[in-house]
């Protein structure tokens, strides 16, 4: 009885598929990839490199469309975002993928992303970039050093007191703001971003949908809580000692760093907490509330016209 082998050769149409197999295999073989491979693997015998093939067929092919990548989101290759590598395990020709440089890239960007939590915060501000910040005089330079020295103190697990930006509107306070937060989050430090303002509104939203602890508890408890634009919000009696205080008192306990942005100084900033609903002032309460952030925080005035962030 003839083999199996013999009577596939014998199989009409045969010499013209061998001839395609051969160049096939000869276009393999002279891909610069796949010859530095068999160059670093001398010990691959023509069986085991016929066994190969097809592996170092899809190697040669994916390879190229990694060497002219169109971007993670365009991937063409088999498993997006991965590229190939061969091995030659006691010289079998074998082919595994990993992340490519872009994959990694991407998913770090996500990790990142899942670690600064923010309400009410424009797009722009959650990208904010170190890189990006531009010092044109001493104000500038100063926070921008501060928020530095802040980041680098919190990252070696050292206690560090919060800084309370103030200056007038459009000097970058909320910049500064979102880039240490992604500073933060390259160093794995979870930091929640609040436009104080719509967040406050919000919680009075929120005591009928029964979210109310929840993000009490979320702004209590996070590691590093910035609240932009305090002294904005439309104060009341209610926000002043039921939120604002109660949020402030336990990271106080718990020595948990805050940051501001504010248009108000110390002085004015205890003037609005100190604003009655009923009329008149409660000069007590507010007193209260700003020994509370003067303990816990540096003030860094930001001055300039222009917003320091650097033109693109």
């Amino acid at each position: 009885m003839e083999s199996i082998t013999d009577a596939v050769k014998k199989m009409e149409g045969y010499d013209q598929l061998r001839r395609q197999l051969d160049r096939i295999k000869q276009q393999v073989l002279q891909d610069p990839y796949v010859a530095s491979f068999m160059e670093a693997n001398p010990g691959i015998n023509e069986v085991n490199l016929e066994k190969g093939l097809t592996k170092l067929y899809e190697y040669s092919k994916e390879r190229h469309q990694c060497s002219n990548c169109p971007g993670l989101e365009r991937c063409p290759n088999l498993m997006q975002g991965y590229q190939p590598v061969l091995t030659a395990e006691k010289n079998q020709i074998d082919i595994f993928y990993e992340k490519c440089f872009l994959k990694k890239q991407d998913e770090k960007q996500k990790s990142m992303t899942a670690l600064i939590k923010s309400y009410f915060i424009p797009k722009d501000i959650l990208k904010a970039s170190f890189d990006r910040l531009h010092s044109i005089d001493q104000d500038r330079k100063e926070a921008i050093g501060a928020a530095a020295e802040f980041v680098k103190k919190v990252a070696a697990g050292e206690e560090s007191k919060g800084i309370y930006f103030y200056g007038k509107f459009g000097v970058g306070k909320t910049y500064l703001l979102g880039a240490i937060a992604n500073r933060l989050a390259e160093r794995q430090i979870p930091s929640l971003l609040v436009h104080t303002p719509e967040f406050l509104r919000e919680m009075k939203n929120s005591l009928s949908d029964g979210s109310f602890n929840e993000k009490m508890e979320l702004l209590k408890t996070v590691p590093v809580l910035m609240l932009d634009d305090i002294g904005a919000e439309n104060m009341t009696n209610w926000v002043r000692d039921e939120i604002i205080g109660v949020i402030l008192q336990y990271r106080m306990m718990e020595r948990l760093p805050t940051l501001y942005t504010s248009n108000y100084d110390f002085t004015l900033l205890e003037d609005h907490f100190s604003y009655s609903q009923k009329g008149g002032l409660e000069e007590a309460k507010g007193k209260r509330i700003m020994e509370r952030i003067r303990h816990l925080t540096v003030p860094i005035f930001i001055g300039g016209d222009k917003n320091f962030r650097s033109i693109q």
